[in-house]
């Protein structure tokens, strides 16, 4: 029997990491890729679609209303500062400064699904009258997905928040999650005006 040596040991290792030490950071960061992506194919193809009409919108066809995006678009930034306060009190492992912020954050995650549907009637078109209306129809369509998926997953972690099973390690998912929001929140302020503001100045 050969003798066993000891070459090394993790018992040093943390066990809570943060930013690109941690696994579901990388997960995240795949997540906002692809996502972004889609985006991406959505705002080519609103601009793409554009050249094919003399007009944008097309004649006989409204304007969108402008008085929610500006509303959603205030409410995505300003919600990004009770987030970093969050992200950063989770790298300090506080929890109950990790809780208010949670509460806050998806109080306004369901005020900006609200106003969401109140864009969708802004824009006064059907998603099948015309290209116009699908492709402002699609822009809006795919970013309501990641702002609904964004919302359950934030309450749900909120409420999780106030588990007794609640671990050390979940504090970096709290940061994690910060990430996609602010990804979320930013990512539409393009958007917006691609399909709020551009029928304006085009």
């Amino acid at each position: 029997m050969t003798d066993l040596r000891v070459v090394g040991t993790v018992a040093d290792l943390p066990t809570t990491t943060f930013g690109h030490r941690s696994l579901m950071w990388w997960g995240t960061l795949g997540f906002i890729v692809i996502e972004g992506s889609t985006l991406l194919i959505c705002a080519v193809s609103y601009f793409y679609l554009r050249k094919n009409f003399l007009s944008w919108p097309p004649e006989r066809v409204l304007r969108p209303a402008l008085t929610a995006a500006t509303v959603q678009a205030a409410l995505m930034l300003l919600s990004n500062v009770p987030m970093m306060r969050v992200d950063k009190a989770a790298r300090r492992l506080d929890l109950r400064a990790v809780r208010t912020g949670m509460i806050v954050v998806s109080l306004l995650a369901l005020v900006m699904c609200a106003v969401r549907a109140l864009e969708f009637k802004a824009l006064d078109v059907r998603w099948d009258s015309n290209a116009y209306g699908s492709a402002a129809w699609a822009v809006l369509t795919t970013h309501t997905t990641l702002l609904l998926l964004e919302t359950v997953e934030t309450v749900v972690f909120t409420v999780l928040l106030f588990s007794p099973k609640l671990e050390e390690r979940d504090f970096s998912a709290a940061s994690d999650n910060a990430i996609y929001w602010y990804f979320m929140t930013l990512s539409w302020i393009p958007l917006a005006a691609i399909v709020f503001l551009l029928p304006y100045l085009i």
